[in-house]
């Protein structure tokens, strides 16, 4: 008997567009999956920073909305 594990599905707003990722995944995985590793600064959940230590733990909702930020030095 084959049995299929089907992991349910959530919606993200990534600094304004809405992307869907698996249930329980976590900040730095949403990184990844999008190639942004080491290319973002700050991030915040719901208008409330998160700090980098916490990003491999920090565990995103159905809903949430993420806004990733990156700083740009200009003169």
């Amino acid at each position: 008997m084959i049995r299929i594990i089907q992991s349910e599905m959530m919606n993200i707003i990534i600094n304004g567009e809405s992307k869907v990722f698996k249930e329980g995944i976590t900040l730095m995985e949403v990184l990844t999956e999008l190639s942004l590793e080491g290319k973002v600064m700050a991030a915040a959940i719901n208008m409330n920073i998160v700090k980098q230590d916490s990003w491999v733990t920090h565990q995103l909702n159905d809903g949430d909305k993420l806004e990733l930020l990156d700083f740009v030095g200009g003169g």
